[in-house]
């Protein structure tokens, strides 16, 4: 088997005697992204330095193709890698000469042309060849950056927050792109965000850090489904958490007690044992409270609404179920349910949809 193309091992970074970043193992395996998500000041951009070998850590070992990395070898590892940052850091240039100064510096000639078109090809910035820098938009100037480091054909790509400086419309625009153009070169990865679309869009594995540490690491689908804790639960954006008592398990369900209310969950807990239940907003959906409404989903709780909060397109709608609950639904369907402060309404959620985190204290 392979070795990882990146592994971090006991790494540990500290300025002014307080530590600031702890990962005791990660690694990234060929053809893979990571997306390392975590808010501002959480130490993620260190991580990303140490990955690229721009930070020396105060204690651990990074290794790249299986290989320890020296003090003596870091220059030559980095020209196998490139990085894009925040900042486009463009020259004042054209389109095509900016995207084929990172092959100048490392002396390739013969293969640059043919490298520098395709890379502008895949961004969708061809048409953009022979135009200045300092006359692109923001987008076009980060599509220029990522054409000019995917040009390099690295061996492992670090992007710093490349999307965050954008509007919503190019952002996404330019995920979509990238998530296509990553998948078809099975590049190798790691992507720093605050951002969790942008994570869910790109990452195959997602670590959270938080305060410094290491939180969960995991398949995307995993860590946004089951986070391990209450706190990256919140991060992930489990707007739901409350504490329950497990009454009994039966038929692989486990039945549990929240004030009133009895929720199921297709996850095994101990009788009597306290947990705390995860459920996203966006697996929550809201009928008008009418007795016998049809819905495939076990969990059916009867509740008020009690405001309705503005998300782009969508709304957070908050119920009092006996406990808050957080629903994710379109500016449509709440016109069509009719939803206001004091509306009953009905919460539905499947089994499979609820997450528990086990030993909450009572």
């Amino acid at each position: 088997m392979a070795p990882p193309v990146i592994a971090l091992h006991g790494i540990r970074v500290s300025r002014g005697g307080q530590t600031v970043l702890e990962i005791p193992e990660l690694a990234v395996d060929a053809g893979q992204v990571l997306a390392v998500i975590g808010p501002n000041g959480a130490g993620k951009s260190t991580l990303l330095r140490v990955m690229g070998l721009l930070e020396t850590p105060t204690a651990g070992s990074v290794r790249f193709q299986g290989e320890r990395v020296s003090a003596d070898d870091g220059l030559a590892i980095r020209r196998r890698m490139a990085s894009v940052f925040q900042e486009p850091l463009l020259t004042d240039a054209t389109v095509r000469d900016n995207v084929a100064l990172g092959l100048r510096f490392r002396g390739v000639a013969g293969a640059s042309e043919p490298r520098v078109s395709e890379s502008l090809e895949q961004l969708g910035i061809a048409h953009l060849a022979s135009r200045r820098a300092r006359t692109l938009s923001g987008g076009e100037a980060q599509r220029t950056a990522l054409a000019r480091a995917l040009a390099l054909d690295p061996e492992l790509l670090l992007l710093d927050e490349p999307f965050s400086a954008l509007d919503q419309p190019t952002r996404e625009g330019l995920i979509e792109d990238m998530a296509r153009i990553l998948g078809r070169r099975r590049a190798t990865a790691v992507l720093v965000t605050h951002d969790r679309a942008e994570a869910q869009a790109l990452g195959d594995r997602v670590a959270v850090v938080l305060g410094g540490r290491l939180l969960q690491v995991d398949e995307a689908a995993q860590v946004f489904r089951a986070p391990v804790s209450e706190e990256v639960a919140r991060f992930v954006g489990v707007e739901t958490l409350i504490e329950c008592q497990v009454r009994a398990v039966t038929g692989g369900l486990t039945i549990l007690e929240a004030g009133r209310q009895t929720i199921e969950v297709a996850q095994p807990a101990e009788p009597g044992e306290w947990v705390r239940l995860c459920v996203r907003p966006e697996d929550v959906t809201l009928t008008a409270q009418v007795a016998g409404t049809p819905s495939s989903a076990r969990n059916h709780l009867a509740g008020r609404v009690v405001r309705l909060i503005p998300s782009g397109p969508h709304l957070r709608v908050v119920i009092d179920c006996g406990f808050p609950l957080v629903a994710l639904v379109t500016q449509r369907s709440a016109g069509d349910l009719g939803l206001d402060a004091g509306k009953p309404v009905t919460a539905h959620f499947k089994a499979t949809a609820a997450h528990l985190l086990r030993h909450a204290k009572p």
